[in-house]
């Protein structure tokens, strides 16, 4: 299939067909035309000012913070509104297998077996996979499945024909830099203090950040963020994540895959540190800032920064 390529939703309004795809009430589509539209239209402007290169967005915002809806709207427009072919992709879907990561675990430390920090991704995947969008001919991109904890079978991901005019990229460390050595001395939370006494698991998420990471970082356009106002926030819409994911595939899932709520707040903790990290050390460094309410309602956005 094309990039971008959907259903014919033109009639009466892609907009209504995106609103019943996503479950989302009609009050999303007043708030994502006031904060998104304008947004999306600069970056088509880029796009048709870069020589007709691929844009590539970077986009930041804590578990639940509505990642993944922004920058489906966003494609949707791009594709709908610009005729552009847009493609949304998720870091989520470049995690390392379950075989792998119990290979870095063994190998560095045990709380590299859980998906979700620098070091449990595949960005040498994730790489070579934007190379392959950015050229000429049809790409494999990867999709996770996190109800089994396990990377899909390569002959079940969607295959996009290249090259794609605008790829949106979201994650919940993207852009993140690494704190300074000092900053990891002292645990953040019980799951640091009592199962990373020494630090040899932070300091290893904090060393990718000054690689791999930092390297993928240094490719995208333009960075957006959707800014949570705090990490307790973000539990509770974690928390809110877990449930529906249960409700939707408790039959299908792995054993152990999905979490009860004191699995679920020490799966979190695995978060913590660089969620705050990135709320208090990103927004200054993003080209765009929503901020959001702690019913995930945008309230404010910083003056856009974006790149000519």
């Amino acid at each position: 299939m094309a990039a971008g390529d959907t259903e014919d939703t033109s009639q009466p309004d892609w907009r209504t067909a995106f609103l019943s795809m996503e479950g989302l009430p009609d009050t999303y589509l007043t708030e994502a035309q006031r904060w998104f539209d304008p947004i999306a239209a600069h970056l088509a402007s880029m796009h048709h000012r870069s020589a007709k290169r691929t844009l590539l967005v970077g986009l930041n915002g804590a578990q639940g913070a509505g990642k993944s809806t922004l920058v489906a709207y966003l494609r949707d427009w791009l594709v709908r509104e610009a005729g552009l072919s847009a493609l949304s992709m998720s870091l989520d879907d470049f995690y390392l297998t379950r075989a792998e990561r119990r290979e870095l675990a063994n190998a560095v430390h045990p709380l590299f077996a859980t998906r979700g920090v620098p070091g449990t991704h595949d960005v040498a995947l994730l790489q070579r996979t934007l190379e392959g969008l950015m050229a000429a001919g049809e790409v494999a991109v990867p999709r996770f499945n996190k109800a089994l904890d396990e990377r899909q079978a390569a002959a079940t991901w969607p295959r996009i024909t290249a090259p794609v005019d605008v790829i949106l990229l979201e994650g919940w460390c993207l852009g993140a830099a690494p704190e300074a050595p000092e900053a990891l001395s002292t645990p953040c939370n019980a799951l640091e203090q009592h199962e990373d006494a020494q630090g040899l698991w932070r300091g290893y998420v904090n060393r990718q950040l000054t690689g791999p990471y930092a390297a993928l970082h240094a490719q995208c356009d333009v960075w957006l963020m959707l800014k949570a106002p705090s990490f307790a926030e973000v539990l509770r819409w974690r928390t809110e994540q877990e449930n529906r994911l249960r409700a939707r595939t408790a039959a299908h899932a792995a054993e152990n895959a999905l979490m009860d709520d004191a699995a679920l707040a020490r799966f979190v903790q695995h978060y913590e540190r660089l969620t705050r990290h990135c709320l208090a050390s990103l927004p200054s460094r993003m080209d765009v800032v929503w901020m959001l309410d702690s019913n995930r309602a945008i309230q404010s956005c910083a003056e856009p920064r974006l790149p000519a």
